[in-house]
């Protein structure tokens, strides 16, 4: 590629949302798109085993390694933050779990003043690239680059779990994804054939060899190009050298809920206050870049079990763990194929909520930290997060050098009504396993304690086993144009400046009831076509 090239289109950001923009938008063979990413390939094997994740999150081949700031919500701790570093972004490394939300959801956004999101108008987007496997109907779709199967493995221990859900009250349902994902039960996953669905495998490879899209890898993206205040191009590193080039129609950062407010900072685009103390000249004054930071919180209580199988310790036995590797290879079934989390289970923690707030990834193994060793000991672990948090955070620059990371601050536990939620989930936790369905393996509390009881204690105790569930969003959110907080509008333009748009989470104006990497493609697809339409 030469020097100052000129493309149509300038996609920053090879994740999930910037696979499926360079599918879209090179389409048409006229028109030049460029996808740059600043990771690397995902030609290596954990890319693509289902269990992987285990030694992709913490690896700098995979992950950027971000760590938060001090949290005073979590009793001063800070955070690992992990953040696909490869192409196909997060959807590289995460828990594979196919999950929308909530029709209320999408609604919400349309009330807040934004046509065109509500359930009924992103519905058709989510189908469009969808390949469920039990075919098309009303609610999905069949035929598209996404693929979701069902898991390819069961444990005894979380049909039991399954039970004693019911058991208190908590009703199974055979499908999360048609507007209400209440009740119990197995996750859909986006695999084929026991392998990870990527969105580098599901959207990228199909279309990697189109003469008029080039695909850079290693390249890290400086800051956007102005003329005036229409956006022109950008500028970035590769090998150790920054390049520029051009845009004719439009730069779309799709680079993620941290990389894209920072970038954007790095542009002139945020508070010019906070712009000035790095010597950066403000361009448009939009206060909200950074801000509306929201994160599912997931507490992690462990329980020990007696008399079944779980994980830790089939792992611990040399025999079962070459057993695991010989299904697998024959088979494409077992642990290997698993999801971090098999059943899930979405329930109201109290009454007063209209619809369930909170989501159960439930696992048949227990860790301290992910990327630690397993407990020597069978144990399950019930994670829970507050589905609908309202505390915010923050990301900020922490210098004008782009190659430097941002300061994140999720404010986790910030607000009483989600120190309140976090109580009612761990009691929520304690009434499922005290159910009669768990009692024959005599589950014995590990964490946090059974001994703490208190609302104070118990709320001590999240803020100590509370982590990231790797879920951010919100940091450069849609709004209406008079909005002084919103940063782009609801057709993901950037508002005070020309050619410029924010395709991926950043832009979510409230986090997704539930796991957010499907609810990014559908941004990403309805982001396309509006993209395609503006810039005719």
């Amino acid at each position: 590629m030469d020097a100052g090239e000129t493309f149509d289109y300038v996609i920053v950001g090879a994740g999930t949302a910037g696979c499926l923009l360079a599918n879209r938008l090179s389409a048409d063979p006229a028109r030049r798109v460029l996808l740059l990413e600043a990771g690397g390939s995902d030609r290596y094997i954990w890319f693509h085993i289902p269990v992987g994740y285990l030694f992709l999150i913490g690896n700098p081949r995979a992950d950027w390694l971000f760590r938060t700031e001090p949290c005073a919500g979590l009793n001063g701790r800070a955070l690992l933050y992990p953040r696909g570093k490869v192409l196909g972004g997060c959807s590289a490394i995460n828990g594979m779990i196919y999950m929308r939300g909530q029709a209320a959801d999408y609604d919400g956004w349309q009330q807040m003043g934004l046509p065109g999101w509500g359930w009924d108008e992103v519905l058709p987007y989510f189908r469009r690239h969808e390949d469920h496997y039990a075919g098309p109907d009303a609610l999905h779709g069949a035929g598209g680059e996404w693929r979701i199967e069902e898991m390819r493995l069961r444990w005894e221990i979380l049909d039991a779990f399954r039970d004693a859900a019911a058991e208190a009250g908590i009703p199974r349902t055979d499908d999360f994804n048609r507007g209400d994902n209440a009740g119990s039960s197995y996750f859909q996953v986006n695999q084929r054939r026991g392998l990870r669905w990527s969105a580098a495998r599901g959207f990228l490879d199909p279309v990697r060899n189109r003469p008029n899209l080039t695909i850079l890898t290693g390249a890290e993206a400086e800051r956007v190009l102005f003329e005036g205040r229409r956006a022109a191009g950008l500028r970035f590193r590769q090998g150790g050298e920054s390049r520029e080039v051009r845009a004719r129609r439009r730069v779309i950062l799709a680079a993620g809920a941290i990389a894209s407010p920072k970038l954007l900072m790095l542009s002139g685009i945020g508070d010019p206050a906070a712009l000035s103390e790095f010597g950066i000249a403000p361009l448009a004054t939009r206060p909200g870049v950074g801000r509306n930071l929201q994160d599912h919180l997931q507490l992690r209580p462990v329980w020990r079990v007696s008399g079944v199988r779980t994980l830790n310790t089939d792992y611990a036995n040399l025999f079962r763990r070459a057993l695991m590797g010989l299904e697998f290879a024959l088979f494409r079934r077992g642990p290997l194929t698993m999801a971090p989390s098999q059943l899930g289970i979405f329930a109201k923690s109290d009454p007063r909520f209209a619809t369930a707030n909170v989501q159960f990834h439930v696992q048949p193994l227990s860790l301290d930290t992910f990327g630690g060793g397993l407990h020597p000991f069978p144990a399950i672990t019930a994670s829970v997060c507050n589905l609908r948090p309202t505390s915010r955070g923050t990301v900020q620059l922490a210098s004008p050098d782009p190659f430097a990371p941002p300061r994140i601050a999720p404010n986790y536990l910030a607000t009483d009504e989600d120190r309140q939620v976090a109580v009612e989930s761990l009691r929520l936790a304690r009434r499922i396993v005290g159910q009669p369905a768990l009692a024959r393996y005599r589950p014995e509390e590990y964490r946090p304690g059974a001994h703490l009881t208190g609302d104070s204690e118990l709320a001590a105790a999240a803020g100590d086993i509370g982590t990231t569930i790797f879920h951010p969003v919100g940091t450069a959110r849609m709004g209406r144009s008079d909005d002084p907080d919103a940063v782009v509008d609801a057709r993901l333009a950037v508002i005070g400046v020309e050619g410029l748009s924010v395709v991926d989470a950043s832009v979510m104006p409230t986090i997704t009831s539930g796991n957010t990497n499907s609810p990014v493609l559908m941004i990403a697809e309805k982001g396309a076509e509006m993209i395609l339409a503006d810039t005719r």
